[in-house]
This record gives C-alpha cells, structure tokens and sequence, in this order.
C-alpha cells in the first residue's frame, strides 16, 4: 500500500460516478514515471474532470506516448491532450495550459502527486458549497501545519506585528505563507489566505486572463502564493481539508542548487512582498532580511541540512544584489 493510504495503483479503476466541468492543468519535464503514478490515481477518483491538459517540457516522447495510452484508462468523456510547452518552468507551461482550456472551473494540481479516494468529489462540492470561494485546495497529508516552538512562535509573531492563536493558513509578514491546520474537528472547508498547487481548483472567472505573472521561471517558486493573493482580494479562500493528497516531491536539478534556489526565494518573495501586497515600507524590508537570516540560522543550526548554509547565505546575497540592481 503507498504512504498516502490510497491503496495500489494497479487495481481496476472505479467506476466514474461524476465527470465534472473541470479543465485540469499540469506541468510536467521529464518525470514520466511519476506523472504515471499520478494520473494513475486519478483514473480511480470518483469524479474526473472533463479535461486534461499536459504541459510537457521533457527532453523526450516518453510522456507523450504515456498520455496516448493512458485515454484508454479513463472515461471516454474526458478529454485527454499532451501539448509541447513553449517555455521550460512551471508558470509559463501552467499559463499555456490555461489559455487552452474550454472549461469554466480550472485543476492546477502537480505531477508528482498522489489522489486519496473521493478527492476530487470532494474539492468539488467544497468549491460549491459557496458562491463566494473562488479556489479550494485539498490537504497534502504529508506537508501540513504544526504547532510552533518558542522561537517559531515568536518569530512568526515579530514579522504578523501581532500575537495569534494559530498562524495556519495565513500569510503574515513579508509574504510568509503558512501550511493549512489538519485536525478532526475542523470543519469541511477551513479558510485560508493562500492557495498552494498541488492540487487546487479556481473558478476561471476569479483567475486573472494569463494566471501567472512572467516574474516566475524555472522552478516559479511562490507563484501559487502570488495568484492566490491576487483571486483572494475579491474571492474567497478554502482548504477543504478531507480532500486529501500525498505529495511525493522528487528531486531535480532546480532542487538540488542551494544558492539558485535561495536567489529565487529572495527575489520571488521581495516581489510578492511589493508588487502583491504593496508592502514597500522599511519596517517590511527589515522584516524580509529578518525572515532570511532567521532561515539560514535554522538551517545551519541542524546537522541534516548545515552544509547548505553557506550556498543559502551567497544565494541571498545574489537575490539582494539582484534586487537593488533592478530598483536603480
């Protein structure tokens, strides 16, 4: 059985009770064998979306000849269609997808995750429980909110300004998103102020015309938390939290490069901090540099992950340089 609970991947497909007016959008490069097990998953929902949309990158055919096998595996309402992307990164190939779909509700989930049982079903009926929710997310199982130490607590409460009671769900400070809360006595729909992608449904008439800003290459870290905050200023946000996934992040090489990567951080967040949240004071710079040693401290203090401290550090350094370079 896989560690999400969902059972094999290889018994026969339920049978589709629902196909939902759901266009559903994912990214992919060379990952065939994870996408497989993905889409695997979502051939035994319950409910499927009407069309499937993926944008590839890969250096090869292998996932193009996957998807033209894989029609067979699912309704045959669904639509299944693999497109060459244009651009190589998961915003610009998700902004592709979007301006082929046909549907008026919209699936951003990713290529390396696995569906539990009614998943879609039940982000379904969550999104139209409310007229006013114009995106839900479902639960990663494995990626969730955990109560705060001391120090967590405290700095999450010196870059919010304010003491709260549960920091889950929320964007505080300079364009901190925190994790949604899993608990039983939650109720079906939690709000949240940020949307992750890993699997997410928005009704297209709350995403903007081209969903992704071009800000965001390559890897496109923090573009989730960009859209949801620009769909939250009008829509409602939820987590429907028994709609539930496990997300099993595998590596790459945009992973792998420590200082890349915290350069992409620091840049991506300053934009979300400026250009989203129009927070352009210096108590929010402060708080931006804050945030980044306290990163680096927490990094280097374990013996896991210290080696990344240094190339953290630089690539910070690369991000501020990167920044003021770009305000001149």
């Amino acid at each position: 059985m896989h560690p999400c609970g969902c059972g094999a991947l290889t018994e026969k497909a339920l049978q589709v009770t629902q196909i939902l007016p759901i266009s559903a959008v994912v990214p992919t490069r060379d990952r065939s064998p994870v996408l497989t097990r993905t889409l695997q998953s979502l051939s035994l929902q319950s409910a499927q979306p009407l069309e499937l949309i993926v944008v590839d990158a890969s250096t090869d055919d292998t996932t193009r000849k996957f998807l033209s096998e894989f029609q067979n595996q699912v309704s045959p309402n669904v639509s299944v269609r693999w497109v060459a992307a244009d651009v190589c990164g998961a915003a610009p190939q998700r902004n592709q997808g979007v301006a082929l779909t046909t549907q008026q509700f919209i699936c951003f989930f990713d290529d390396d995750i696995v569906f539990e049982p009614d998943c879609i079903r039940r982000l379904w009926q969550a999104l139209q429980s409310d007229s006013q929710l114009g995106g839900v997310n479902a639960m990663v199982v494995n990626q969730r909110y955990q109560s705060p130490g001391v120090v967590s607590r405290t700095m999450f409460t010196l870059m919010h300004g304010r003491w709260e009671k549960s920091f889950a769900g929320r964007v505080i400070g300079p364009a901190i998103n925190l994790l949604p809360e899993d608990r039983d006595d939650l109720p079906e729909v939690v709000p949240v102020e940020w949307l992750n992608l890993g699997c997410t449904i928005y009704r297209r008439e709350a995403l903007p015309a081209a969903p992704f800003d071009s800000v965001f290459t390559g890897y496109s870290m923090m573009e989730d938390v960009a859209l949801s905050l620009r769909v939250g200023r009008t829509w409602r946000l939820a987590n429907a939290h028994t709609s539930r996934i496990f997300h099993d992040s595998q590596p790459g090489a945009h992973k792998l490069e420590a200082r890349s990567v915290a350069r992409m951080e620091v840049v991506n967040r300053y934009y979300v901090m400026t250009e989203i949240l129009g927070q352009h004071g210096a108590l929010d710079f402060l708080r931006l540099w804050i945030w980044q040693f306290f990163q680096i401290i927490t990094v280097a203090a374990r013996s896991s992950t210290r080696a990344k401290a240094w190339p953290m550090f630089r690539g910070q350094l690369d991000g501020l340089q990167s920044i003021v370079s770009r305000s001149k």
